[in-house]
């Protein structure tokens, strides 16, 4: 008997095994990788925690993520933005604290959303988006640039080279850039 129950035991391993290795694939890299952008200057700390889709031969913005719709600003969790310091953006105060950041992409221009609130997920069981509007702390609209060159994985980063502060976003051919500064 306990012969017959070590054997359906390993029988069962291996099975599960081979379920996790050729049918869910936990070796292969995630498809949309968690990443992080990180900026300091002087005593302001800034740090956007975000996934990582990729275009992979996709039309992206009209397309996968529909014009005209709220976007979790990303895959997976919603993404987030902490900032140490008070911000001002399109000159209005943003507390210091952590967001979660959405986005209504349109062919010309981005609407951009700082939510007080922290979602466990970007998207319900319906795949629609989690956003609160109630909990928006700051609304903005951005222009949306076209780019010559094709970035294959959504990219969030900071942008300093000007001595001006900004956030950018970067997918397919399209950039935005949201100002930041700092309140003196």
């Amino acid at each position: 008997m306990l012969k017959r129950l070590i054997i359906l035991l390993i029988i069962s391993a291996i099975g599960l095994l081979g379920y996790c290795i050729f049918v869910e694939n936990i070796f292969a890299p995630p498809l949309s990788p968690k990443d992080t952008a990180e900026i300091a200057l002087n005593d302001l700390k800034i740090k956007v925690e975000y996934n990582r889709p990729s275009k992979r031969d996709r039309e992206v913005f009209g397309a996968l993520v529909p014009f005209d719709n709220v976007w979790r600003t990303g895959a997976n969790e919603a993404t987030t933005f902490e900032t140490n310091k008070d911000l001002i953006i399109d000159e209005i105060v943003l507390k210091k604290g952590k967001y979660t950041i959405w986005t209504i992409p349109k062919e010309d221009t981005w609407t951009v959303m700082f939510n007080s609130k922290q979602y466990d997920w970007g998207v319900n069981e319906k795949m629609e988006p989690m956003w609160d509007p109630n909990y928006d702390a700051l609304e903005l609209v951005v222009p949306a640039q076209k780019i010559d060159e094709t970035v294959e994985k959504f990219t969030i980063a900071f942008d300093h080279k000007t001595g001006n502060l900004k956030l950018t976003m970067a997918w397919d051919n399209t950039l935005i850039e949201v100002p930041l500064d700092s309140v003196q």
